[in-house]
C-alpha cells in the first residue's frame, strides 16, 4: 500500500528530495538541466495544447469556457499528483514549486517502461481525456469540456515524461526518480 507524505516546498535543491538510490549501470534521461527550464518548456507546450483543445471545445461547442471548469482543473492539482502517487511501490513524497507553477510527487521506488508510461498518464486520462472526450459525446457539458481541455494541457510534463522513456529506455529495462531527474537501468536478471 503506497503511504504519502507532504515534503513541503521543495526550494531547488536535489539532494533533499526523497530518491531511489541509483543502480549498478544506470544512465540518465537526455533531460533539461534545471527545473527552472523545464517549467518554462513545459509552460510553453501547455499553451499549444490549451490552444488545440479550446479550438475543438469552441467548434463542438459553439460558447465560451465554463468558469466552473476553470476552478475544478485548479482543484484537481493536488489529486492529479495523489494518482501519480499511487502508482509508486511504498512510499511517495509530494512538492510543491508553485514559483515554477508546479507540484510534483517523487519516490524511492522503481517502474518498467510500462508502469512509467501508465504513472505519467494516469491523472491525465482520469482528469484530462476522460471529461474531454464526454464533452465531445455531449458538447452541453461545457463545465467537462472545459475542465478536461485544461487537465489535457497541464500534463505537458508528463508527456515529457512519456516522450523520453519512449525514445530512452530499452526493452525490458527499470526507471526510477534521483534527486530531479529521470535514469533508466537493466536490472541484473535481464543482463544474464
Amino acid at each position: 500500500m503506497t503511504k504519502f507524505h507532504f515534503a513541503g516546498r521543495y526550494d531547488g535543491d536535489p539532494q533533499k528530495l526523497i530518491t531511489h538510490p541509483h543502480e549498478p549501470g544506470h544512465v540518465a534521461f537526455k533531460e533539461f538541466s534545471s527545473m527552472k527550464t523545464l517549467g518554462i518548456v513545459t509552460s510553453v507546450i501547455s499553451i499549444v495544447i490549451a490552444v488545440i483543445t479550446f479550438t475543438i471545445y469552441f467548434l463542438v461547442s459553439g460558447s465560451s469556457w465554463s468558469t466552473l471548469g476553470f476552478v475544478l482543473m485548479l482543484v484537481s492539482m493536488v489529486p492529479h499528483e495523489f494518482l501519480h502517487g499511487i502508482c509508486f511501490e511504498k512510499d511517495v513524497y509530494m512538492y510543491e514549486n508553485l514559483k515554477q507553477g508546479m507540484l510534483f510527487v517523487v519516490g524511492p521506488g522503481t517502474f518498467s517502461k510500462g508502469g512509467f508510461i501508465f504513472m505519467s498518464m494516469l491523472p491525465n486520462l482520469v482528469f484530462g481525456f476522460l471529461p474531454f472526450l464526454l464533452f465531445l459525446i455531449n458538447p452541453s457539458w461545457k463545465v467537462l469540456g472545459t475542465f478536461g481541455a485544461l487537465s489535457i494541457a497541464a500534463g505537458a510534463g508528463d508527456y515529457y515524461n512519456v516522450y523520453n522513456a519512449i525514445t530512452q529506455m530499452p526493452k525490458g529495462s527499470r526507471t526510477y526518480l534521483h534527486g530531479t531527474n529521470s535514469f533508466w537501468y537493466m536490472p541484473q536478471e535481464a543482463k544474464q
